[in-house]
């Protein structure tokens, strides 16, 4: 009898559904902002990670992070020139939404336009649905 694992040697790609913008939209501040910041990091083919965690004061946070490509289960959706990843439980709360980027000293950053969002702290971080 011979070991081995089941499926060694063999990889497979995630599976990733596609979508469109009517899940999430970058204005054009928002994808030269990204892209800018992709490309410094040394990864221009990556893509830009938009997730719903619990937490801050209204319960709900965005979580965004740049990475190298999709993960499994994932929806893609390509808008301003960059490609957005968000996972399926995460499309439930942004689907809508538009992400946006204001350079300002004072309350510049990443700002979301959620149109589920049925309350929003006054920091503007967090949101509930």
């Amino acid at each position: 009898m011979i070991a081995g694992k089941i499926g060694a040697g063999t990889t497979t790609a995630p599976t990733v559904r596609t979508g469109d913008e009517r899940l999430i939209k970058l204005t054009s501040a928002a994808g030269t902002k990204v892209s800018t910041l992709l490309t410094r990091q040394g990864r221009p083919q990556g893509v830009l990670r938009v997730a719903v965690v619990g937490g801050g004061c209204s319960g709900l946070q965005y979580k965004m992070d740049l990475q190298d490509a999709p993960q499994n289960r994932d929806i893609l959706v390509e808008s301003a020139g960059v490609r957005v990843v968000v996972d399926p439980k995460s499309a439930l709360y942004v689907t809508g939404s538009e992400l946006d980027y204001v350079d300002a000293l004072q309350e510049g950053g990443f700002k979301v336009k959620n149109p589920n969002a049925a309350t929003s702290c006054s920091c503007g971080e967090s949101f509930s649905a």
